[in-house]
């Protein structure tokens, strides 16, 4: 595609030939129309020979800016590979010692950096491209197209995702800011599930276990549904970033309208991850547990059952405490077990606090209950209480979060041989896996949050025991990559770029 400029140059130049061409064609008769018929071809002619002369100059300027910027696109690939290669040895070695250990640390993130920056300067480079007409190769186009719209269907969000009322709107920002459940109530928003917050999956976990249990009206409809697609996302997707979710929630990323761009992990400080993992039972991540008890004002019986309560709280958020992980995993391998630590300590921590929480709620008078789930933050009517979805959804086949990443391996790797086999075993494993949380996705939201933690608890099962069906197939198949691959599966994208 020509530029706008050569686009209005070439369509003033073709209605200057066209009449030339009818001037040459008409027979005037008379000396002096002969004579009025050579003076304005005389002058067609010239206008025409300026602006194809200026056309020319463009042209060639434009072609020169097009080698320009494919050598300047070459060239920054070559660096990015080099980046990447150089990101997998940093992250490969083994070094000992607190000091040596932190000086891997600063050479990781210093070439993350310089990766992160090469890569966002590709973008724009592609982007020129485009415009000064260096297409994607005839035909390539409409394929785009068809994979985006496929890594849109079949997932466990979809039918959330396709809904544009306020409360989802306001479900979008939230899940874009990274924003903690009580952050998000602040601003009137539902609480919504984070998959990463700097390199911690799930961050704010602790908090969504009892949140969660006694307030499910205040989380986004598709809290869940999310979960599961962020969880399958990251074992294959890579991207700008160490994490991103490339089934994006920006409406204004929609592949289908054009985008198909990778998430960006939320911002963190060093702040926030140190009390996310130092001390999740405090800061915006902290139980409410003094207001449930002037809400309730329990009984001596009661008030020793609450303590229990709190006393398991406080054990739950020691589970959490070793399973932040402080450095970025690059590799799918790397990214699947940090996910693992983070969700088998989620799980220690609801079977902790489960049952004190079933003692202490079952304890208390129907007014007391009434009293103890009213406590609940102000963003919508409670009545309106949000439907998980249907058997239905959860059951139909989940084509983008088990063929596609299989696909998309495929397409950018060449997998052959054993290799191959490998892959096909993978495949597999991550069908199975996906079937298993199909299981786990009941028809709604339990009515009590006894019943709601229990669901919770069977998520979390069925989501670890995916990943340990995973696990096994995936090491497999990294170990028959070659460096040049491995290198190319740690940056897998969803959608192929242009």
């Amino acid at each position: 595609m020509l530029s706008r400029q050569s686009a209005e140059r070439q369509d003033r130049i073709d209605r200057m030939q066209r009449r030339v061409q009818q001037l040459q064609s008409q027979k005037p008769e008379g000396a002096r129309a002969q004579h009025q018929q050579q003076r304005l071809l005389q002058s067609q002619s010239r206008l025409l020979e300026r602006e194809q002369r200026v056309q020319q100059r463009s042209q060639h300027v434009e072609q020169r800016q097009r080698e320009m910027l494919s050598r300047q696109t070459t060239e920054r690939q070559t660096r990015i590979d080099r980046l990447q290669q150089r990101v997998q040895q940093l992250q490969s070695q083994k070094v000992e010692g607190a000091r040596a250990q932190r000086e891997q640390q600063r050479m990781l993130q210093t070439q993350n950096r310089l990766l992160g920056r090469e890569q966002r300067a590709q973008q724009s480079d592609l982007a020129r491209q485009q415009r000064l007409g260096l297409q994607a190769p005839a035909g390539r186009a409409p394929a785009l197209a068809a994979a985006a719209q496929a890594a849109e269907r079949g997932r466990f969000a979809e039918r959330f995702r396709a809904q544009t009322t306020p409360q989802t709107q306001a479900a979008l920002v939230a899940r874009q800011s990274g924003w903690a459940p009580r952050q998000a109530w602040r601003h009137r928003h539902p609480a919504v599930f984070v998959a990463w917050l700097g390199p911690v999956f799930w961050p704010y976990a602790y908090s969504d276990i009892f949140n969660y249990t006694f307030w499910s009206y205040a989380y986004e409809p598709g809290y869940w549904a999310y979960a599961y697609d962020d969880f399958v996302d990251t074992v294959f997707w890579g991207g700008d970033g160490p994490y991103s979710a490339y089934a994006s929630i920006n409406p204004n990323d929609d592949p289908q309208a054009g985008g198909g761009r990778a998430r960006p992990r939320a911002n963190v400080s060093p702040q926030t991850l140190r009390q996310l993992c130092g001390t999740p039972d405090k800061g915006v991540t902290a139980w409410p547990l003094d207001d449930i008890a002037r809400a309730v004002r329990p009984a001596p019986e009661q008030r020793a059952l609450l303590d229990e309560l709190k006393t398991a709280a406080a054990n739950a958020a020691d589970v959490f405490k070793d399973s932040c992980a402080e450095t970025y995993a690059l590799t799918p391998p790397g990214r699947l077990r940090a996910m693992m630590n983070r969700i088998s300590a989620t799980l220690e921590a609801v079977k902790i606090v489960r049952p004190a929480l079933e003692k202490f709620y079952n304890s208390l008078s129907d007014e007391q209950q009434a009293h103890f789930n009213a406590l609940g933050p102000h963003v919508g009517e409670r009545s309106s209480q949000p439907q998980e979805a249907s058997t239905e959804a959860c059951g139909d086949p989940k084509s983008s979060l088990t063929q596609l990443p299989i696909q998309r391996i495929e397409a950018v790797l060449h997998p052959a041989g054993k290799q191959k086999e490998a892959l096909d075993r993978l495949g597999e494993a991550t069908a199975k896996g996906v079937e298993g949380l199909q299981a786990a996705c009941p028809n709604d939201v339990p009515l009590t949050p006894v019943g709601r933690l229990e669901a919770m608890q069977h998520r979390l099962e069925a989501m670890l025991t995916a990943a340990k069906l995973v696990e096994p197939a995936l090491d497999e198949f990294y170990a028959t990559l070659s460096s040049e691959q491995k290198a190319r599966f740690n940056t897998l994208q969803q959608v192929a770029g242009p």
